[in-house]
């Protein structure tokens, strides 16, 4: 298994690491601070050993990183690894405005996220709503404006399984349920929400700055798509 640095830090910007093995461009490391693609995310970018690391995804218990080009490194070497930064940060700001989204539009008008895509530059949300006009998608983004400069502290711990399922309103994803795992990654923003959550996030809402609406699209009769960004 793949040691999750970043859910001990998710400030961390570099680190070292062993190989556990290297075949073509897929390297797999004892330990990373890389963020794979999954739940929405996209993946963390940034250097292995000096060499592009174009994208982390899971396999199973490990993370694979994705090089650029093959690389050549025994197993057991020793790598310093170095996050993008930049790409990184934003990521974690949009990450916790989407679960703020959320929660301000299922607490307003109990919708359920259908699906999201958690980017660097844009993001969206697919919500199960009937109606969702330019009026309604302003009054969200200002309630989810309104939390982010009350400064709310942001948590994460660990939970038992079945005591996470049977909190009301921790799983918020319509047809979705946590992995069957003994113990659930618990991401908590003050009162405003507490869900399962394997991502990066921000330690408090105002890193987020400020979130703005972009378009709206419809997705069906019921799914509604609302494309963000932070500034």
């Amino acid at each position: 298994m793949t040691k999750r640095l970043f859910w001990e830090d998710m400030y961390m910007r570099n680190f070292d690491a062993k190989v556990v093995s290297a075949s073509g461009n897929r390297l797999v490391l004892d330990q990373t601070a890389f963020n794979p693609r999954g739940g929405g995310l996209v993946s963390d970018r940034g250097t292995v050993a000096g060499a592009d690391m174009a994208e982390a995804v899971k396999d199973g218990e490990e993370v694979v990183h994705l090089m650029a080009q093959p690389v050549a490194l025994p197993s057991g070497t020793v790598v310093h690894c170095s996050l993008d930064w930049e790409r990184r940060y934003r990521i974690m700001r949009m990450h916790t405005a989407a679960h703020i989204l959320s929660a301000v539009v299922h607490r307003e008008s109990g919708a359920l996220i259908t699906g999201n895509r958690i980017g660097p530059d844009e993001s969206r949300v697919d919500l199960d709503l009937e109606q969702f006009d330019r009026e309604k998608v302003a009054e969200y983004v200002d309630s989810v404006n309104g939390v982010v400069s009350a400064a709310v502290g942001v948590k994460t711990f660990f939970m038992r399984r079945e005591e996470a399922l049977a909190t009301p309103g921790m799983v918020k994803l319509a047809g979705a349920m946590p992995p069957s795992v003994e113990l659930l990654r618990i991401v908590q923003i003050g009162d405003v929400d507490t869900q399962a959550d394997g991502g990066v996030h921000v330690l408090n809402t105002r890193e987020i700055g400020k979130v703005v609406a972009l378009k709206t699209e419809n997705k069906g009769k019921s799914n509604r798509r609302l494309y963000f960004t932070v500034q």
